[in-house]
């Protein structure tokens, strides 16, 4: 076995590695009256889909913001004065409304019986069919927690270098394979011209300065077209990966951090990096790699410190403490 190969396969390895041992797959079945759990939630993220096709972008930033911040336990979507939802990071998160619409469908059919911290695993992986990835199981079983902080929300930086996104994760017991793939969700997505104007105008502190790292020519497209130097232009959408690509789930994201065209900071530090540099090569020349191990660091963020067995609750409602 050649050495690229053999890294590939201890990657692959650790990916699969893991989990939290209570949780089952087809944790539901049989436990909702003659209702399939995972049928409802998908046909109602299908129905949403086909209205919004960005609704993948928005579930999938839900699981991310909601899984690393005391696990996968529903604290995000708790309104209310200093709660997770309250904290800056969490202010542009979407999609709450798709998560209370399922649940309401299952409360319906079988009150207090599928968690909240279930339905936001599911409904993530769904839009991830729908948008073109790949699907994939994921076992559930999750309770409902009854923690919900600002303060708590520490969330990764959007400049942070390679080395600090892999400590971030590794803090979770994600590895650096796990932590190149997690970033693989910028396939999707948009962020706004006031996030990257550093990079533009003042890169380094320096007034007028403009990030090396960045292609030139999409600096360029950047800074006359779509984030010119005024204020005004600080809403504007930006795309994560390229417009025609920004709501599939793709390889393609890697391919333009080759090319020196990653949009947030953090995206691009993956290819400066020599530790990482080699994960983001595998993934952009292997559309076949990224389908098959993009889904498993999903899946291994959606088991970090969940609840379980009698641990928490079942709400009643998604945004309220029982």
């Amino acid at each position: 076995m050649g050495a690229a190969a053999l890294m590939v396969a201890l990657a692959v390895l650790a990916l699969a590695s893991g989990g939290a041992a209570s949780l089952q797959y087809g944790f539901y079945k049989g436990k909702c009256n003659s209702s399939d759990v995972e049928a409802v939630v998908q046909s109602i993220v299908k129905a949403r889909f086909a209205r919004e096709a960005p609704i993948v972008a928005y579930l999938l930033r839900m699981q991310f913001h909601e899984c690393v911040i005391n696990g996968c336990d529903g604290g995000l979507l708790i309104d209310g004065p200093g709660t997770e939802k309250t904290a800056p990071p969490n202010l542009s998160v979407k999609g709450y409304d798709v998560i209370a619409a399922i649940k309401a469908e299952l409360e319906r059919r079988c009150p207090g019986v599928v968690s909240c911290s279930d339905i936001q695993i599911l409904a993530a992986r769904d839009a991830i069919a729908l948008a073109g990835g790949p699907t994939y199981s994921v076992r559930t079983g999750r309770r409902d927690g009854r923690r919900s902080r600002a303060s708590d929300a520490n969330l990764p930086g959007i400049d942070f270098t390679a080395a600090q996104a892999v400590a971030y994760y590794g803090k979770l017991g994600l590895s650096a394979f796990d932590t190149v793939l997690l970033l693989g969700a910028h396939t999707v997505g948009v962020t706004h011209c006031s996030v990257i104007k550093s990079r533009l105008y003042s890169y380094g502190g320096k007034t007028g300065a403009t990030d090396p790292k960045l292609d030139p020519y999409y600096a360029f497209v950047y800074k006359t077209w779509v984030c010119p130097n005024t204020p005004s232009s600080d809403g504007n959408v930006v795309f994560l990966d390229d417009q025609w690509s920004a709501l599939r789930v793709d390889n393609n994201y890697y391919k333009n951090i080759q090319r020196r065209r990653g949009v947030l900071p953090v995206d691009q530090n993956l290819y400066n990096d020599g530790s990482t540099r080699w994960i983001v090569d595998l993934l952009a020349n292997d559309a076949g790699l990224f389908r098959s191990v993009f889904p498993q660091a999903l899946v291994k963020l959606s088991e970090v410190n969940v609840l379980t067995g009698t641990q928490g609750e079942i709400r009643k409602v998604c945004n309220k403490f029982n």
